[in-house]
């Protein structure tokens, strides 16, 4: 579990670049590096630009209490469906051009659902530009494994990194914008920038589509769930996502009701977010460094155990000592990214376990939130909803343990 335990089959972040990266020109390189990171910078924009005005939002299309319930159940579906076509539609069109039309649908869904003024409409835009960010949520690991081999760490710091930056950008960001400008739809259509920007390096690569050779077709997701790793990445991931969603959503909510007024506890939910920028940053160039990958889940692990003790035992105190642990628990996310990449020898096998787990980890991650205000209304506190979520950070560390250890894939499907 030490950097000992390297092996010469495992990529790491600071190995020579791959002879196929090697031969590229460096105007080449520089445009998959700014693509990648410009890509996963609008992945998550479509979902956290949305939550900061949802009254606005909702009560300028005349939304009801139903349809308010659909807009923020979209993402986590729209994740699931398609994350699990993306394999299907990387054959058809190959990974550049399938990335290149996920980021045109992002940029028209965020461009064109603030302009119309029909609920059902404003919904159906909102999956045209979720659906971009599902495909690109998988295509990323796989043009990573494909392009970067030899420096799978530094890119997966590049696209989760960037990724953070992205999701607290537009949580950050629309407030501000709605404020100057007093529109909340300009607020939102505002990202349709960023999305076409992050187009254009792919335009110019789309000469560069990597050939359909050497195993690099991806693999069928039924292929990946008749394995045990390939359950564990999906289990890591959707426990990791649960957690994620039940604090974004119920954190703040969860302070104020012991007595935090609504601004610090606003901002407590903007230092958990922003904690997985440090984290990005870090956590892909270790894990590309070593083989066994266990003690990063036990570490995290035991920041998710005490944070969550202080947050029950006595949450006002300490908040921020409580926050911070949660916080650098949430690294998971980053983890379970890493283990797409770190877990495949092929671009191929990274696609398909990336879809896998993403389509039903999202799934799961859907009902999260539901469960945990369910039993906080049933018991009027928030112990028993807290002791959910010590129960899914348990089970995501045991699978966790499983899914550390140094295999490969294409191994248990040998197997």
């Amino acid at each position: 579990m030490t950097g000992a335990s390297v092996d010469s089959a495992a990529p790491r972040a600071d190995a020579e670049p791959s002879t196929a990266t090697a031969r590229r020109p460096r105007r080449v390189v520089w445009l998959l590096v700014g693509g990648v990171a410009l890509a996963a910078l609008n992945l998550r924009t479509a979902i956290t630009s949305v939550g900061p005005l949802l009254d606005e939002v909702t009560g300028g299309l005349g939304m009801s209490g139903v349809l308010a319930g659909v807009l923020t159940t979209l993402p986590v579906l729209c994740f699931a469906v398609f994350g699990a076509l993306t394999p299907l539609l990387i054959r058809r069109l190959g990974e550049h051009r399938l990335l290149l039309s996920a980021l045109l649908a992002i940029a028209l869904g965020l461009a064109t659902r603030p302009l119309v003024d029909n609920a059902w409409l404003f919904l159906a835009l909102s999956t045209v530009a979720l659906s971009g960010g599902a495909v690109g949520n998988v295509l990323l690991p796989t043009l990573v494994k494909q392009h970067f081999p030899g420096r799978v760490g530094l890119m997966t710091t590049v696209y989760t990194t960037f990724l953070a930056l992205g999701t607290t950008m537009a949580a950050a960001a629309t407030v501000p914008v709605y404020q100057a400008s007093g529109s909340w739809r300009l607020a939102l259509g505002a990202y349709a920038a960023v999305g076409a920007l992050a187009a254009l390096p792919w335009l110019g690569l789309l000469r560069h589509d990597p050939p359909r050779s050497g195993g690099s077709a991806p693999m069928g997701l039924r292929q990946v769930l008749r394995t045990g790793m390939g359950w564990q990445s999906v289990l890591f991931f959707g426990t990791q996502s649960t957690v994620a969603y039940i604090l974004f959503g119920w954190f703040a909510q969860m302070l104020r009701d012991q007595g935090m007024d609504a601004a610090q506890a606003g901002l407590m939910l903007s230092y958990l977010t922003a904690l997985s920028v440090p984290t990005s940053l870090a956590l892909p160039g270790l894990m590309a460094r070593v083989r066994d990958h266990r003690w990063f889940v036990l570490v995290f692990f035991a920041c998710y155990i005490a944070g969550l003790a202080g947050l029950w035992l006595s949450p006002l105190e300490g908040t921020w000592v409580w926050t911070t642990l949660v916080g650098v628990g949430m690294a998971t996310f980053t983890l379970a990214l890493t283990f797409f990449a770190v877990r495949t020898r092929t671009p191929g096998a990274t696609a398909a376990m990336s879809a896998s787990s993403q389509s039903l980890g999202y799934l799961m991650a859907g009902v999260g939130p539901f469960l945990f205000g369910m039993l906080h209304e049933l018991t009027g506190g928030w112990h028993a909803p807290l002791a959910l979520v010590l129960v899914l950070v348990t089970a995501n560390a045991a699978v966790g343990m499983l899914l550390g250890r140094p295999r490969f894939l294409e191994d248990s499907l040998k197997g």
